[in-house]
């Protein structure tokens, strides 16, 4: 069985476009999402631009900040400082990654802990681990959501992580460690020794390495689920663009040992949208109370 992301992320945009609606007739102004974009990084072009459309789709007013990727570090940190103050604006995203001249630590701390709807803050984070409400990494988030909405079961089940980020590997390893998950989570990464002798015990598996083919059909348990977060650019001739897009687990080999898989595209992609306009309307319902 494949789980649909598209599906699913349309059920949630809906959830949030009803809330977004609920909330504008509460207070009378809509949630606010700030996104700022440095450069002109093809790729996160192309994120920002889904991610303003999503929001006018919803009803999620957008306030789009678009700076040249020379601009100072202090220029950008004024710019967030502003944005922290703006009340009709709940939640901040800078896209990443940054031009090498800024430190993306010290901008993604000064992002104010209840406008952090990306889920990349310390405190945010050290909220996730101690268990308490916080703003959850989007695609954690949606990867947890997948796993509910699809019916797949996790209290009891051994989960098992490829990939450490901070972006998605902790953060989705630390949300099924929580009761409301209540799996056994392993989480391996470029340090474990002979990788598939861990994937083959998973009865879920989480796919974050950035590095297609990393998970083959050997290395999967029959009637696993597994959930590819990979997004990768491999040449393929017969493409217009010239490549197309893989994820880093053999889809064809492994779909045949899977009893559920994702897709790559339409697979996790769209759950972090998804769960980016979900964080924005807690924040605003937050704010005002509601």
């Amino acid at each position: 069985m494949i789980i649909d992301g598209l599906e699913i992320s349309a059920a949630i945009r809906a959830e949030c476009a009803a809330a977004a609606a609920a909330h504008l007739a509460a207070v009378g102004t809509p949630p606010g999402l700030a996104v700022i974009l440095v450069g002109e990084n093809p790729a996160s072009v192309s994120y920002v631009t889904a991610k303003e459309r999503a929001c006018k789709e919803t009803g999620i007013r957008s306030f789009a900040l678009r700076l040249p990727a020379d601009v100072p570090q202090s220029r950008l940190l004024a710019e967030i400082r502003r944005l922290n103050g703006d009340r009709a604006v709940h939640g901040i995203l800078v896209q990443l990654p940054l031009p090498k001249h800024i430190d993306e630590s010290e901008v993604i701390r000064a992002i104010a802990p209840e406008k952090d709807v990306d889920g990349f803050h310390p405190v945010s984070l050290g909220k996730l681990l101690l268990g308490e409400d916080t703003f959850v990494s989007c695609t954690p988030a949606g990867i947890l959501e997948m796993l509910k909405r699809s019916g797949v079961e996790t209290a009891g089940r051994h989960v098992v992580v490829v990939g450490r980020s901070n972006i998605v590997g902790k953060p989705v390893a630390n949300l099924l460690l929580q009761k409301r998950a209540n799996a056994t989570v392993t989480v391996c990464h470029t340090g474990t020794p002979d990788l598939g002798r861990f994937t083959r015990q998973a009865d879920i598996l989480v796919v974050a390495a950035g590095r297609p083919g990393t998970v083959t059909a050997d290395m999967v348990k029959p009637g696993a689920v597994v959930i590819d977060v990979g997004v990768n650019r491999v040449p393929d001739a017969s493409k217009k663009s010239g490549f197309r897009l893989v994820g880093d687990v053999d889809f064809d080999g492994v779909a045949a040992v899977a009893s559920r898989i994702t897709p790559v595209p339409g697979g996790v992609g769209p759950m972090t949208i998804a769960m980016l306009l979900s964080n924005t309307v807690k924040s605003a319902r937050q704010a005002a109370g509601l």
